[in-house]
């Protein structure tokens, strides 16, 4: 009996899509972890690596602590998250359990980091999961999170390490990307999704990626050369400047961590990205895709700046959360990024609505609230906290990505002394690159 008990439980782990043999989904599985190792890593020999993955994630974990070691990893350290264990602090914990973290872990992850550890997140959870619960508790149960993992943060954000993420498909979020399927059919459909968009099906994924990220070069290069101070975003119900960090610098694609390695932080990404300046956005903006945050769904949302902070904010659904996501600290109604993407990338034009950042990020261009990236300011890396905000770079406990772009954008980029240029017309880059 036991045995048939285990049996079942791996075979739900597992998550084959029922259209693929067993064989043909491990090779599948396979190949994205390789890509997640050294692709998005590029985990040196000898180094540690602490990896975070949702139970039903298991079997890609599994390829890639496989791949960590053949590339000569000194230890990998697994940390799974389970829903039905979240869930069942919101129905059974007493009130107060909401404002606790687990301060203790995220200080020996940081302390991991401090030590040369890479960073891996496998991300598949439920974007639903916490929809049913009071907005309240999960509000402040985000809040505690925030601040107690705020060391560890920060190293990720300051580029201190080599880090990515990569993602698994699981039965509940297949269930929320494809409502009218069945279990097995969203499961296959999810599957297929996320290895087109992290460009694993090609002959040699690893030459493809290099190609990729040699595009995306040649785009930041562009921006970079340009130096402007602000970006124009105009169209239905935007018309947003946003002005950019004193001596900000373009990113996008594989990039040079602090310690010297260079990695791609995102599987997938078609983004290029930079810090604002947390004092000088202004204007309204319309949001362009739902954005998924905290396990409710936020729609319809409409933002006015003024003088770098949101002014007015409001959403056809998810009100609350958005309110309480804002309020987290000052810094949470500042922006700490801007990102363009084009309205043709893969993602875009696979139409689905993923209800995970990683990917709709990667779909539309977008401005996020909350901490700015300091690798996104000329030798920010080796500057102070002031000398950081004198740049203009903003400081939150969040970092929370929502689209504003689509084939209706257009994008100049304004230089100091105020003239204008396109930069994106129609959600379409408006001057190729080779």
């Amino acid at each position: 009996m036991l045995r048939e008990i285990i049996a079942t439980k791996s075979e739900r782990i597992m998550n084959k899509p029922a259209n693929l043999s067993a064989s043909t989904h491990e090779k599948q599985l396979d190949r994205l972890a390789e890509i997640a190792i050294r692709v998005g890593l590029n985990l040196a020999r000898g180094q540690e690596l602490v990896m975070t993955t949702p139970l039903d994630a298991l079997p890609l974990a599994r390829l890639i602590s496989d791949h960590a070691y053949k590339a000569g990893a000194s230890l990998v350290t697994t940390l799974i998250t389970d829903d039905a264990l979240t869930l069942s602090r919101f129905r059974h914990a007493p009130d107060e359990s909401f404002d606790k973290a687990s301060g203790w872990l995220f200080e020996g992850m940081a302390s991991a980091f401090r030590s040369g550890a890479a960073r891996l997140a496998v991300v598949g959870d439920d974007p639903s999961l916490l929809s049913a619960q009071d907005p309240g508790k999960v509000g402040r149960a985000n809040r505690a999170r925030s601040k107690a993992y705020l060391p560890a943060l920060e190293l990720i954000t300051d580029f201190a390490i080599n880090w990515t993420i990569v993602a698994a498909a699981t039965p509940a979020w297949a269930k929320a990307v494809f409502p009218s399927d069945t279990p097995e059919v969203a499961l296959a459909k999810l599957w297929d999704a996320i290895l087109k968009a992290s460009r694993v099906n090609g002959a040699d994924p690893v030459a493809g990626w290099a190609e990729h990220n040699r595009a995306l070069h040649v785009r930041k290069a562009m921006l970079n050369d340009k130096r402007y101070s602000t970006l124009h975003f105009r169209g239905p119900g935007t018309d947003l400047r946003v002005g950019l960090s004193d001596g900000h610098d373009w990113n996008g694609g594989s990039a040079k961590a602090q310690n010297g390695i260079v990695c791609n932080a995102n599987i997938p990404t078609e983004e290029v990205f930079t810090t604002p300046h947390a004092m000088r956005c202004d204007g309204t903006v319309r949001s362009t895709k739902p954005l998924s945050h905290m396990g409710t769904l936020i729609e319809g949302i409409e933002v006015r700046f003024a003088e770098g902070r949101v002014a007015e904010a409001r959403a056809t659904k998810g009100q609350e959360v958005l309110t309480q996501m804002m309020d987290t600290d000052e810094g949470a109604r500042r922006l700490g990024e801007v990102a363009l993407v084009p309205h043709s990338s893969p993602i875009s034009q696979s139409g689905l609505l993923f209800q995970n950042t990683l990917f709709d990020e990667n779909a539309a261009s977008h401005i996020a609230l909350g901490q700015a990236y300091s690798k996104c300011i000329i030798g920010g890396g080796d500057m102070s906290e002031d000398e950081l905000k004198r740049r203009g770079a903003n400081r939150s406990l969040i970092h929370v990505d929502w689209m504003i772009g689509s084939a209706e954008i257009d994008v100049d980029g304004i230089d100091a002394n105020g003239n204008a240029e396109p930069i994106m017309r129609k959600g379409e880059w408006a001057v190729a690159v080779k």
